[in-house]
Formats: C-alpha cells, structure tokens, sequence
C-alpha cells in the first residue's frame, strides 16, 4: 500500500471515530510503528491531527482545529439542527454576514430558502454554493486563503468588513466554556469579532459537545450575543453556568411549545 493510500485510510479512521490508536494501525496495515509514526507526523504538519499519546486525534484542542475538509464530514445531524433553527432569525430582504467553518457553510447553504438576500462571507465553501444563484447578492470577503478554515483570513478581510453592515452575523465557535466562547486561531478570531461589530445583531453557533472546553485566545462574551444557539443541551454543570450568567441558550433539538 503507497504512504498516500494508507495515510487517506487514517484520515477516514479519524473522522468515523475522532481518535486512532498507534498499535491498531501498525497491525491493521502491517506496517512498523515507526512508519505510523512518519504518517501520523506527515498529517500533523499538515494540519489534519494532533499527535497524543499512544496515537492521534481530531478533537479540538486549546492549539488545534481539525482542516475544514475533515470537519464537514463530521457531525451532519448537529449542523443541520443548529442551522434550521437559527435560518428563524433570517428573513427576506436581509443582509447577512457568515463566518468560515463546515457549520456555517451548512446555514449558507439553507440561506436560500430565505431570498432575497445580501450575503456578506469570508467562507469558500458558501462563496462556491451561491455564486450563481439567483435572488442572492453575494459579497465575497478576499484576503489571504487559509485551507485549514477553508476561508479568507486576515488584514484584507477585517478591513472590507468594517466598511460593510449587516443585519444579523453568525458566528461559529470550536469552545465555550463558562460566559466565554474562544477560538485557536488569531486570525479567526479578528475576523469573527469584525463580523460582530459590523453586524446590527448576532449568532453564536457551537455544538453542544465544544461546551465545557477552552482555546488558546478568548473570542467573545456570550452576553454580547443575541443568540447562543447548540444542537442539544450540554452536561448539566454548564447549563447551570449559562443559567447563573443570565445567558438564554437556544437548544435546537428541543420543540418549540404550541
């Protein structure tokens, strides 16, 4: 089996399970476990793990967010909740600002069910979804292309933002914890907070699993949201966190009372 082949086979291991251990993955492929090694390093540098103890994994740490191409094969039943639940802050005629990641290029995507629509995005993905269709306007943020985010980073961006204004922003987040949402990446962050700043209102997007966990930089308070929305209610000490901070968080898989 060729390095690339097998390295493609760790990264579909990665998404279907989040972790892989270093002895199952010489025995699976026969292979020394200083090969393993050298693969595991390969997609480190590259972006797409981070080396633990006994092998690797996907999950987010205070330093590490997974590539974009490994996170939009993640978690589709959660996007989708959070997205259809916060398509009810949109409405015809808005202006809308959406951030990078595979969770807000899933509420780009339903945007069109919402046209017209002016939408303002740093996200390639959206960029490429809605470049041709009709009834949207689409403002696409340049800057510098980052392939981990999938996105446009940087001076370029935050400049072309603050001279842009929106109705509403959502903003995706990899950890909250406490009244904190934080994020790995300074330049994520500078850009998420001009979204905010140039938007009359705004979302926060985190599945229920990156509640409890920190980053490396702090991004926002959650007081400064009008919406905190997750897919399902996270453990009970965080919800008594948000309780005792006086944040309203908006579950997306719970039924709105008739």
């Amino acid at each position: 089996m060729k390095r690339e082949e097998r390295q493609q086979l760790i990264v579909n291991l990665l998404v279907e399970n989040k972790t892989v251990d270093l002895d199952d993955l010489a025995d699976r492929f026969t292979v020394s476990k200083m090969t393993v090694h050298r693969d595991l390093d390969d997609l480190e540098q590259a972006g797409v793990l981070r080396k633990v103890r006994g092998g690797a994994t996907i999950d987010a740490g205070t330093q590490f967010e997974s590539d974009f191409c490994i996170r939009e094969r993640q978690g589709g039943e959660a996007k989708i909740a959070m997205a259809q639940k916060a398509l009810e802050l949109v409405e015809p005629g808005m202006t809308v600002m959406v951030n990078d990641g595979s969770m807000a290029a899933v509420l780009g995507e339903m945007l069109l069910q919402k046209r017209p629509l002016t939408v303002i995005t740093n996200n390639a993905a959206i960029m490429e979804r809605l470049k041709s269709e009709n009834g949207i306007t689409l403002i696409a943020l340049g800057g510098i292309y980052s392939a981990k985010f999938n996105a446009y980073l940087g001076v370029v961006t935050e400049e072309a933002l603050s001279k842009l204004r929106a109705d509403i922003a959502f903003i995706s987040t990899p950890a909250v914890s406490g009244r904190l949402a934080y994020h790995m990446d300074d330049n994520a962050v500078r850009t998420k907070r001009a979204m905010i700043a140039s938007a009359s209102r705004s979302c926060l997007l985190v599945n229920h699993e990156r509640i409890g966990h920190t980053a490396l930089h702090v991004m926002a308070d959650l007081a400064g949201f009008d919406a905190v929305i997750t897919d399902k209610a996270p453990e009970k000490p965080a919800l008594d966190e948000f309780e005792q901070a006086g944040i309203a968080l908006t579950i997306a898989s719970e039924q709105d009372p008739t």
